[in-house]
C-alpha cells in the first residue's frame, strides 16, 4: 500500500469509526462553519486520523492540491464528497 493510501485509509477509518456520515465528519471539523475545510482545519483532521505531525503539512498541502478544484487553497463540501467518494472505491 502506498503512502497516499494508506493515509486515506487512516482518513476513511476516523470517518467511519467516529462520525455516522461524512457530513457529520466535514461539519464537525469545519470549526469555523464557513462551509470549507482550511489548512488548519485538515491538520486537525489529519492529527485525529493519526497522520504523523512530521508529515502532516506535507500531506495538507498534497490534499488542497489534489481535490481543491476551484483553487481557493480549502475544501468545499464538494471537493471533500469527491475525495471521500475516491478513498471509498
Amino acid at each position: 500500500m502506498s503512502t497516499k493510501e494508506t493515509i486515506l485509509k487512516k482518513i476513511e477509518i476516523l470517518i467511519t469509526n467516529h462520525f455516522n456520515t461524512p457530513e457529520d465528519a466535514f461539519a464537525f471539523f469545519d470549526k469555523d462553519g464557513d462551509k470549507k475545510l482550511s489548512k488548519d482545519e485538515i491538520k486537525t483532521l489529519l492529527k485525529q486520523a493519526e497522520i504523523s505531525g512530521f508529515i502532516r503539512g506535507i500531506v495538507t498541502t498534497k490534499l488542497i492540491e489534489g481535490y481543491d478544484k476551484n483553487n481557493d487553497e480549502q475544501i468545499s463540501w464538494e471537493e471533500f464528497k469527491a475525495a471521500i467518494d475516491e478513498i471509498s472505491k
